[in-house]
């Protein structure tokens, strides 16, 4: 069921409230919009960069990478001073009898976002009493690339521009 829709920055965000959860999300998003805290010039960044799929995200320098898996299709990094504090990037391959579907759920969310690089696709914030996480979807040919960020439930408005920010600077090759 939809309650309404927010607008964050100039984005359109689409909250879906079936449960006490999602009410959670729908108050961190507001909340999040409203803080003024975050500035990316303070932070020092270093860019990661997949071999794999091509895709790239920026993440703070101090951030350490948990062991890729062995297919090479992402990272997850983790704050150095929050083990509960992480992003992640990743991507996979569709098969060719799941674009029917994929074409299906994209009825459901249209995109609401856009990335620097003026590629459009779909964030959803989700959001349980442990934890919540903001996940970036992007879809190009027959690859579907993610991002994410996710933190414990209560310390999530303090990240929500840092992950803003993060999924913003997501890249893809160009097609």
């Amino acid at each position: 069921m939809v309650i309404a829709h927010k607008t964050c920055m100039g984005q359109k965000i689409y909250p879906f409230a079936a449960s006490f959860s999602r009410v959670i999300a729908l108050l961190t998003i507001v909340w999040g919009c409203s803080a003024t805290d975050f500035n990316a010039e303070a932070i020092a960044w270093k860019t990661y960069s997949n071999s794999r799929y091509g895709f790239e995200f920026p993440y703070p320098s101090n951030w350490s990478s948990l062991p890729a898996p062995e297919n090479n299709d992402g990272i997850t990094f983790i704050s150095d001073q929050n083990n509960a504090l992480e992003i992640r990037g990743w991507a996979s391959q569709q098969l060719p009898n799941s674009i029917d579907k994929d074409r299906e759920s994209k009825k459901k969310i249209q995109p609401n976002f856009q990335t620097a690089q003026g590629i459009s696709g779909v964030l959803v914030v989700e959001s349980d009493r442990q934890a919540t996480s903001m996940t970036l979807t992007l879809t190009q040919n027959q690859v579907k690339y993610y991002w994410q960020g996710r933190s414990n439930s209560q310390e999530f408005p303090n990240y929500y521009r840092l992950f803003y920010y993060i999924a913003q600077q997501y890249r893809i090759p160009k097609s």
